[in-house]
């Protein structure tokens, strides 16, 4: 098994995963720590080390909020662990690879987890990456800041680094797609066949890493799990902010740390930060809290446009996608009405379905894939297919879960894990099953043969 190579800044050694005949390699620096002077700036090339590098433990997560802490469903699902470690020093990245030798050009998926760009980090039991490694693929997550350091903007900043002056969580995840571009060879995988993944929060990103056109020849294909989402008004719900608002907010966020330049506020600790970020939304996820949060900023560098309409006009790195929803997320705001139907959607398969007709009408010939999850959740809470449940099926981590799945649902998401995996490879995610046999046809979405995968 590969379990030492090299990377462009030193040698790492990696640790069996659960199944001996994968390798996982957790914590590989790819930035430097974005600390002091390199706060609220692009990511940098990290230092150079020698020896080997032992990477056998996740690195810390970005500052956020201590997961673990209310009672909602996350926290009961996936952020159950207040102690976890967090640290501002937090651009790392980790690879699951399958691969004996480093010659082998297998496949490459790169994952960004979701959280609202506020919160998450790759070592949530869910985006274990060895199930989609035992399909021959080389599975990377990478992290990225989040919230207030990874996302504000202010004047300061515009005027005194303009090409970087926002946007640095979505700088990081370009970093870390030019990281497997230049290294991931030496991990066993194909830097030619690469798929850019997220869900929620990290498939807006992938939204905006397609409509980047600096993002050139990093990846080929793309999977958006619940990250596509029109509003009534037209605007996505990652449409970014413009930049004169994201500076205004910039502005009167610093007043609420009790300093007035960009300067002072790179000497203040950043978990002081993270609490007075908190104070300043009102610590919830409410739409008013939301408004008052950093998120994308139409920078005019890294965003140039409404990354939808980018995409849904071909000005963008125009790629293969799967995307879908789950059946009973944002079903609150279903105002909108299927056009083959006739039924009201959710916003998020309305956008779905309009970016896929909408790319055919102009001229993008290139496939689609739309999915809906309608499985029977389990559980006391009775909590339907709710936003981000998707996750355990696609990486076939239920055995991960405290929910009462039972064998049905390990069917499911197996085979959702093949198709998700075939994609990856072929951009096609038809295939068949463990057994050998055809699994049913997945054709694509458009004007004449509006198809839908239900998982169910």
């Amino acid at each position: 098994m590969l379990r030492e190579t090299e990377t462009q800044y030193g040698r790492v050694r990696g640790i069996e995963a659960a199944d001996p005949r994968i390798t996982a390699y957790k914590g590989i620096p790819f930035a430097a720590p974005p600390v002091g002077k390199l706060r609220w700036r692009a990511p940098q090339p990290p230092t150079p080390w020698e020896g080997v590098r032992e990477c056998y433990r996740f690195a810390p997560i970005s500052i956020q909020d201590t997961p673990g802490l209310g009672d909602d469903i996350y926290c009961r699902e996936w952020h159950v662990d207040p102690d976890i470690e967090m640290s501002e020093d937090c651009l790392y990245l980790n690879v699951w690879t399958p691969a004996k030798k480093a010659d082998e050009k297998l496949p490459v998926v790169v994952w960004f987890f979701g959280g609202a760009l506020q919160w998450g980090y790759p070592s949530e039991m869910e985006f274990d990456g060895e199930r989609v490694a035992r399909r021959g693929i080389v599975f990377v997550s990478v992290n990225y800041r989040l919230a207030a350091l990874g996302f504000m903007t202010h004047p300061d900043l515009i005027r005194d680094q303009r090409d970087e002056c926002a946007n640095f969580g979505l700088m990081d995840q370009q970093a870390g797609l030019r990281w497997v571009k230049d290294n991931i060879a030496n991990f066993g995988g194909d830097p030619d066949n690469v798929t850019i993944a997220g869900q929620s929060a990290g498939g807006g990103s992938v939204l905006s890493h397609i409509a980047y056109p600096g993002n050139k020849g990093l990846f080929n294909k793309a999977i958006i799990q619940s990250g596509i989402v029109q509003k009534k008004d037209g605007t996505s719900l990652f449409t970014p902010v413009d930049l004169d608002t994201a500076a205004a907010k910039g502005v009167e966020f610093l007043k609420i740390l009790g300093v007035k330049t960009i300067e002072e506020a790179r000497e203040l600790d950043a978990m002081y930060i993270r609490d007075k970020y908190g104070e300043y939304c009102g610590g919830d996820f409410s739409p008013m809290g939301m408004m008052r949060r950093f998120l994308s900023v139409m920078d005019q560098r890294f965003c140039i446009e409404d990354p939808y309409v980018a995409i849904l006009n071909g000005r963008c790195n125009n790629v293969p996608i799967m995307a879908g929803n789950t059946i009973d997320e944002f079903a609150e705001f279903s105002d909108r009405t299927d056009p083959a139907t006739g039924k009201f959607i959710s916003p998020l398969e309305f956008a779905i379905k309009g970016l896929a007709t909408g790319r055919i009408s102009n001229g993008i010939d290139l496939p689609l894939y739309y999915y809906k999850l309608a499985a029977d959740i389990p559980g006391d809470d009775h909590p339907g297919n709710f936003h981000s449940v998707d996750l355990w099926f696609f990486l076939e981590t239920l055995a991960k879960c405290s929910r009462p799945f039972t064998g049905k649902h390990y069917d499911l998401a197996r085979k959702m894990c093949n198709y998700w995996c075939n994609f990856v490879k072929t951009a096609d995610p038809n295939g068949c099953d463990a057994d050998g046999s055809e699994m049913p046809n997945w054709q694509p979405y458009d004007e004449n043969d509006r198809f839908e995968m239900i998982f169910t």
